[in-house]
């Protein structure tokens, strides 16, 4: 049994989810809907989908349509999954869930009031690093965990220019300006995907931004916003911290590793930089950087990637890592593109199954907000100064 999917958003990113969706096995007919229709047919043209819609509004109309697959700024998500599921879609959405609390209990609501299927597509859920030490926790190895960093360090001057040219037009510095600690997943689901626990209070700052060129300038900056770079540190339930980086002026090879990972534990630690990865107990150090490092599947200078800046296409092109168990996936995968460390393949996987079999995502709304929802609560900590504020919780997913 398979079901129709509507792509909404025909950018940069969501062409590279179009193929995997289409060659799932769990998905029939794919069509695309964009604010600038050339963009839609020229997807659709290029990967033989079904079809394209002139707006969303008539995508969420059709029966032809069963779920939809949200690829729009990064501020759009919260509203548009309301709508969708509304009109009784399934919903996967790229990050972040919404930027208010409001969004998020709200989106909480309609999937608990409709029973459908909201997910929302974090990369770092299925980071290598992630994903070891999510095995690590469960077999005990790291003894109590007490404290981890999660970081996302992606300079604006590798690829970020060029991408918020393409999507915000001839107003892209007022979009450019998107504070750091609103899209905190890429960290935040990097920590909390591997340990099981959630933020409960935080205290950040924020570093104003001195480059001078309309961009993360408050006078020209659609969120008040002049903060380039922020460091978050959160306590967690049941005891313990952990500190997220979101850095976009920073020295640093983004396009080698863009979010990186740590956890500490009274037994055993676990470490990872650009281009290494440690694993130490008492006795020593082993290094693990084979086991965590993804595999090229699609060479950088690939047609299909013509249109992304050179700089983020490795966040396109990487494969699987040792460490990944791609036994639960379809064949139709093996030879397809994949990107942000491995992860794009499991995030379609899971969605696909959850809505085929009825059962819940990896990231449904409820883990959509404990990673989404610290970022929102830091930004206004920054913004005072870096008091320390409470972190709602929207509790834990009901059982299947």
């Amino acid at each position: 049994m398979t079901f129709s999917l509507g792509i909404v958003g025909a950018g940069q990113f969501s062409g590279q989810f179009a193929t995997i969706f289409h060659a799932h096995p769990g998905v029939g007919d794919v069509y695309v809907t964009d604010l600038l229709p050339e963009r839609a047919e020229r997807l659709v043209a290029a990967q033989g989908l079904a079809g394209t819609f002139p707006s969303y509004e008539a995508m969420l109309e059709s029966p032809a349509v069963d779920a939809v697959a949200i690829f729009t700024q990064r501020w759009t998500h919260g509203p548009l999954v309301l709508q969708g599921l509304a009109a009784g879609k399934h919903v996967y959405s790229a990050v972040p869930m919404a930027i208010t609390v409001e969004e998020m209990a709200a989106i909480i609501d309609a999937v608990r009031a409709t029973g459908l299927t909201y997910m929302m597509g974090e990369t770092s859920h299925y980071h290598p690093a992630t994903v070891h030490a999510r095995n690590q926790i469960a077999a005990g190895a790291f003894g109590r965990l007490f404290y981890a960093e999660g970081d996302y360090v992606h300079d604006m001057d590798l690829g970020f220019y060029e991408a918020y040219q393409y999507s915000g037009g001839e107003n892209w510095k007022a979009t450019a300006s998107y504070p750091p600690l609103l899209y905190p997943t890429h960290a935040v689901g990097g920590v909390l995907g591997a340990w099981q626990t959630h933020a409960v209070s935080v205290s950040a700052i924020g570093v104003r931004d001195e480059r001078g060129d309309g961009v993360f300038d408050r006078s020209v900056s659609q969120f008040d916003n002049d903060v380039s770079n922020a460091t978050a540190l959160f306590e967690v339930a049941g005891g313990g911290s952990f500190r997220t980086n979101e850095f976009r002026r920073v020295g640093y090879p983004s396009h080698i590793r863009e979010s990186r990972f740590r956890f500490f534990g009274t037994e055993a630690s676990m470490e990872q930089l650009a281009t290494v990865a440690l694993w130490q107990d008492k006795k020593g150090v082993e290094d693990i950087s084979e086991l965590l490092e993804p595999k090229p599947t699609l060479a950088p200078d690939d047609p299909s990637l013509a249109h992304i800046a050179p700089e983020l296409r490795a966040a396109f092109t990487s494969g699987s890592a040792p460490v990944h168990d791609r036994s639960r996936l379809p064949r139709e995968f093996d030879h397809l593109h994949n990107g942000h460390e491995g992860s794009h393949h499991f995030l379609v996987d899971d969605f696909v199954t959850a809505v085929t079999t009825r059962t819940l995502p990896s990231v449904n709304a409820w883990v959509a907000a404990r990673y989404t929802l610290p970022g929102v609560i830091a930004h206004e900590s920054a913004r005072q100064g870096g008091v320390r504020l409470e972190i709602p919780d929207f509790g834990d997913a009901p059982e299947a």
